[in-house]
């Protein structure tokens, strides 16, 4: 077995540990892309202690990745965002076009980060934060295996409405919620729609990132988000 790659089957490594097999339940297999060897291990080791998690198979770069996704055909990839060879945009294209059947989740470190509006349009099905707690990291994917799209602290209510197979605001709705905005307000969502960070808007505006943050507090307040990612994905959607 190649370094840095991992499978496991519970049935072999515990035999008395079975799989729940109960009405509703199935079997999940799963491929994390991670390049951080420490947080990518500590997950495998909490995924496996799980009674319906069948198999868990760890990549290390976007090649690996992609060959494993194809040999193993997992239900769910987790992909890092941060990784530094990955695009996950077009990871999670090339993925949702050759095995449609598997659901991409994101792991991210924060969600002010302009690549996971990309990925989730691009077909990610939703993102986890890493500091998520072990019980709600669990809970968001068995939930992604299902198709459910669930609460959690990384998912509100709201934006389970853009994600794919939710039901979504039409673009008119998303145009009448941008009419609310200020032109300043409008310019700063914009600057942050094409992935600036506070600072490079506070710079191009030549106003402090503490006038950017409060602007964007409104913004979210007056579209009805919980965050910048939902406030991007509004925008855009109303191009």
């Amino acid at each position: 077995m190649k370094r840095g790659i991992s499978t496991s089957n519970r049935s072999q490594k515990n035999p008395t540990h079975h799989v729940d097999t109960g009405a509703g339940s199935r079997s999940i297999r799963l491929l994390i892309v991670e390049a951080q060897r420490l947080f990518r291990q500590s997950l495998r080791v909490l995924l496996e202690r799980e009674r319906d998690i069948a198999a868990v198979v760890e990549a290390t770069d976007a090649r690996e990745a992609y060959r494993l996704a194809i040999e193993h055909k997992p239900d769910i990839a987790l992909l890092d965002v941060d990784m530094p060879d990955l695009d996950v945009e077009s990871v999670t294209k090339l993925v949702r076009k050759q095995l449609p059947n598997t659901r991409v989740l994101l792991l991210a470190r924060y969600d002010e980060d302009s690549r996971i509006v990309a990925a989730m349009q691009a077909g990610a099905f939703g993102y986890i934060l890493k500091d998520t707690d072990c019980t709600d990291f669990l809970r968001i994917t068995r939930a992604t295996m299902k198709g459910e799209h669930i609460l959690s602290p990384v998912m509100s209510e709201r934006f389970v409405h853009t994600v794919p197979g939710a039901v979504r605001q039409t673009h008119e709705d998303n145009k009448l919620l941008l009419s609310s905005l200020t032109d300043r307000e409008r310019e700063i969502l914009a600057c942050a729609a094409v992935g600036r960070s506070n600072k490079e808007i506070a710079d191009q505006l030549c106003v402090s990132i503490d006038t950017v943050k409060t602007h964007l507090h409104h913004i979210y307040q007056k579209l009805s988000v919980d965050g910048r990612v939902e406030a991007i994905l509004t925008y855009l959607k109303a191009q």
